[in-house]
């Protein structure tokens, strides 16, 4: 069960791994013993992973077949045809079934944002959205629009996972549901693309990763800006070339975001609102209507702009930098202008140190005098500012003109495209499930520091988890 975000500066640090020595010890192994137990686990991987989509592939066709079949007949032709289905090849069971056979996907959480990812997985003629689950029947409503066939409703997101018949999940809950949903997820065999942040606090993002590993599924975290064409290309001609020579600062912006100030026009609850199951593992309170409809105002559902803004800034830098765990983070800020009942700050500074020997910063505020935003790299040989419309870099050269590209497409499209991709070859998707903790978990520690008014540090050896290639579980 998560805690509040009143709760979170007070929390084990010991179990988050912030100022102090890790309880956990790590105990290398020989690289021959390794490899020899990971062709073991292998061996029995492949036929368990081709066993599970068989098994969901035959229940759908049985849910087709007529209902005068009985029952035994059904549970007989099942138990054959999954006995059978051990003993496919995955290139046999892609002949079998056929390579264009449709992704079953189930939504959990259909709100705006919601609905703006669904329409990206509707562009996509290999997806069929078949069940949806929310709280407020007003968003679901709003998300079966969209869709031209019937779905499936469900109140409970865990009856939908229990759903075999669903192979992939869009999570875009808040913030404080992520972790428990996407665990849950896992557990039923069900691929994920989950809205960012990853998690609410920083051992929820372990946990996650971990249960991502031990049940081989692969995991999708929306910052988009991995799968951006310009970004994409920004990075080869500018980082991995080394253009910028050292870069010793990265400056993250991001100002005005209207989502922040988004205002209700009801005061009551709204019939077809489950106000408890929208709560979930929070404290129980009387309904507010603020806290509902901009719950990303408050510390009880999210950190406010550091995660909910800054964690896809820096998940660009850690991409750039190719560095990803800071060492310390200082934050100030505070509730400067907005008197409306809102925890989280409306004006915020954060300042990150990494070990490789650069500083990364974001600043925000609601204020409507500032807009715009940016991320700008810092180097001894030039600078390179980057946001969603394009990037310009410009030489330390005397004299030297700058490069400006445009932003080309839709990162969110590209993005759902890449996560279907890697789901079909059961490959790393382009913001991998740890490289989405690794990035809520920075912006996790300028939340610390700004809660705890104090610098914070993180310890390196308490986020030792498995990457996507090394990991012995993972298909």
């Amino acid at each position: 069960v998560t805690k509040s975000a009143s709760e979170a500066p007070d929390a084990s640090e010991k179990e988050k791994g912030v100022d102090t020595p890790s309880a956990r010890k790590y105990n290398p192994r020989s690289s021959e013993q390794a490899r020899s137990e990971k062709t073991e686990r292998d061996l029995v991987r492949n036929k368990s992973e081709q066993t599970s989509i068989a098994r969901r592939k035959i229940v759908r066709v049985m849910k087709k077949l007529p209902s005068a079949i009985e029952s035994p007949t059904r549970r007989a032709f099942l138990r054959g045809a999954l006995a059978a289905s051990v003993g496919f090849t995955a290139a046999s069971y892609a002949r079998v079934l056929g390579a264009n056979d449709r992704l079953q996907l189930g939504v959990i959480g259909t709100g705006i944002r919601g609905q703006e990812v669904l329409r990206a997985f509707l562009k996509d003629s290999t997806v069929a959205v078949v069940a949806m689950c929310d709280a407020y029947d007003e968003h679901f409503e709003k998300a079966r629009a969209l869709v031209s066939n019937e779905v499936r409703r469900y109140r409970d997101y865990r009856a939908l996972l229990d759903d075999r018949g669903i192979d992939c999940v869009l999570i875009a809950t808040p913030d404080h549901w992520h972790a428990r949903q996407a665990i849950d997820a896992c557990r039923a065999g069900k691929d994920i693309y989950i809205e960012k942040p990853l998690t609410f606090d920083i051992e929820e993002g372990r946990r996650v990763v971990r249960a991502a590993r031990e049940h081989r599924r692969i995991v999708q975290v929306g910052l988009q800006q991995r799968s951006g064409k310009h970004y994409i290309e920004a990075k080869r001609l500018y980082f991995d070339a080394r253009k910028l020579g050292k870069v010793t600062m990265a400056r993250t912006w991001w100002h005005g975001n209207s989502f922040h100030l988004r205002k209700p026009n009801f005061v009551t609850q709204p019939p077809g609102l489950d106000w408890r199951m929208f709560l979930g593992p929070r404290p129980y309170r009387p309904f507010d209507a603020h806290q509902f409809y901009n719950w990303r105002a408050y510390l009880d559902f999210g950190g406010g702009m550091i995660t909910d803004l800054f964690t896809h800034w820096i998940d660009v830098v850690h991409w750039f930098m190719n560095e990803d765990m800071p060492r310390a983070a200082v934050a100030v800020g505070g509730i400067y202008h907005y008197k409306d009942g809102r925890t989280a700050p409306d004006t915020i500074n954060v300042l990150l140190e990494y070990p490789g020997g650069w500083t990364a910063t974001f600043e925000g505020t609601l204020a409507p005098g500032a807009r715009g935003a940016s991320i700008e790299f810092i180097g001894t040989e030039g600078r390179l500012e980057i946001s969603r419309s394009g990037y310009t870099f410009v030489s330390a050269e005397r004299n030297a003109q700058p490069v400006t590209v445009k932003a080309e497409g839709d990162m969110t499209v590209d993005h759902v495209r890449d996560f279907l991709e890697a789901v079909r070859a059961r490959r790393a998707p382009n913001s991998e499930v740890l490289d989405g903790h690794r990035a809520t978990q920075a912006s996790l520690l300028g939340k610390i520091a700004y809660l705890k008014r104090e610098r914070v540090t993180l310890n390196p050896s308490a986020d030792r988890l498995p990457a996507f290639a090394s990991s012995p579980r993972i298909s």
